[in-house]
């Protein structure tokens, strides 16, 4: 029999989506991917050279549990430079993936009966990070323009707050939380004396002139009351490669070391040293790549917002829009009806051939996401099928 916690758990939409679309490109579906949060992009070849050196070098063996020295040093500059925040090497961990990296984070922080404040809509794996440790997650509706509701945030703390898990820029939304919000989070954080969890792993794709915060760096006692988490996946198109990591206040990064060293133990040494290759030498990579999406999400959004009935916040990062299609509920395609937003993403995908994922899986029902990690090119048939099934409804 599974166990509680096994029962307990809600399958990850996406990746079961990604299994869906995989089956259904081996038996030869000519299937658009719009749901993958994933760059399209090759990882750039310095930093696949790096790991080729690491491994003729014999770089293959056990490392430190928190990862290898120039790493940790190549992040505490990162984090120096990037977000004006200073860590020492003792205060990171390299883990498998910014994934563990948080489940990691809550694991040090959060005890059975805790709470976890989580804006919504919110990615699909914060709930079960946090149930996974016997807490309970606590979700907080955004604003209409998806930035934090400070308002309700605060009503929703408790004696039993322990954290709070925010994401900026944020999967599903896109939204880049402002300053004068983040500053304010982390007034209640420090009032209460709870932990803000920060996952920034979008950091670097940001558009229309937005800056990224980090909320780490306002105040030393900010500092004191983060965890930052952050990872390879997203900036620098590593997302196999499974290298992510958090820096924390000593006490709660000396947790975490022992934490991961009863479970992956250190990440994949030769990765970590590609890791360093991407850290120290690819800001015009990253350049090139934002502003292909910058040209993408434009598109998308103008071809979405053209659509019947659809509306669409043109938001500012990660690389995502949240269309509502709230508009097609009730509507029929011959005996298929649309009933909410599973039903809508089924539809598109039988229809038109077309991978989007449902705004349900992230507390978003009205609503649907959409990936503009694709060529232009399949973007604008992807479009074209969408609104060709749409037509179809009545």
């Amino acid at each position: 029999m599974l166990s509680k916690i096994a029962q307990n758990i809600t399958p990850s939409a996406t990746c079961e989506l990604e299994g869906v679309v995989a089956d259904m490109k081996a038996a030869g579906v000519d299937v658009i991917g719009m749901n993958a949060g994933e760059p399209d992009f090759d990882t750039p070849e310095n930093i696949r050279d790096a790991c080729k050196k690491a491994l003729d070098e014999g770089k293959t063996r056990y490392v430190n549990v928190p990862g290898i020295a120039v790493l940790r040093q190549a992040i505490c500059e990162k984090l120096k430079k990037d977000n004006n925040v200073e860590y020492t090497p003792a205060q990171i961990c390299v883990s498998t993936g910014a994934k563990q990296a948080l489940n990691n984070a809550v694991m040090a922080v959060v005890n059975a009966g805790d709470e976890v404040i989580i804006p919504m809509p919110g990615w699909v794996s914060y709930v079960e990070i946090v149930k996974l440790v016997g807490g309970v997650p606590v979700c907080v509706d955004t604003k209409e323009d998806f930035q934090l509701d400070l308002e309700a945030i605060e009503k929703a703390i408790t004696p039993k707050t322990a954290a709070i898990m925010i994401n900026t820029p944020n999967n599903p939304t896109g939204a880049v939380y402002t300053r004068e919000s983040l500053e304010k989070l982390a007034d209640l954080a420090v009032k209460h004396d709870f932990y803000i969890i920060s996952d920034e792993v979008y950091e670097k794709l940001i558009y229309n002139g937005k800056v990224h915060e980090c909320v780490a760096s306002f105040s030393e006692d900010a500092y004191n009351h983060t965890i930052l988490i952050n990872g390879m996946s997203k900036a620098y198109a590593m997302t196999g490669w499974r290298c992510g990591y958090t820096a924390a206040p000593a006490e709660i990064a000396a947790g975490i070391n022992a934490i991961q060293g009863h479970t992956t133990s250190n990440g994949t040494t030769f990765v970590q040293w590609a890791s360093v290759e991407a850290l120290r030498n690819n800001d015009e990579s990253i350049k090139a790549m934002v502003g292909e999406y910058a040209k993408r999400k434009d598109y998308t959004f103008g071809r979405l917002t053209a659509m019947e009935g659809i509306t669409c916040a043109n938001v500012d990062g990660a690389f995502y829009l949240l269309p509502d299609v709230s508009y097609y509920f009730g509507k029929k395609d011959g005996d298929k009806e649309i009933k909410d937003s599973f039903d809508f993403c089924s539809y598109i995908l039988e229809k038109a051939h077309v991978a989007i994922v449902p705004g349900g899986a992230f507390n978003a029902p009205k609503c649907v996401r959409i990936a503009y990690t694709n060529s232009m090119e399949k973007i604008v048939e992807g479009m074209d099928r969408i609104e060709k099934a749409l037509s179809e409804l009545k």
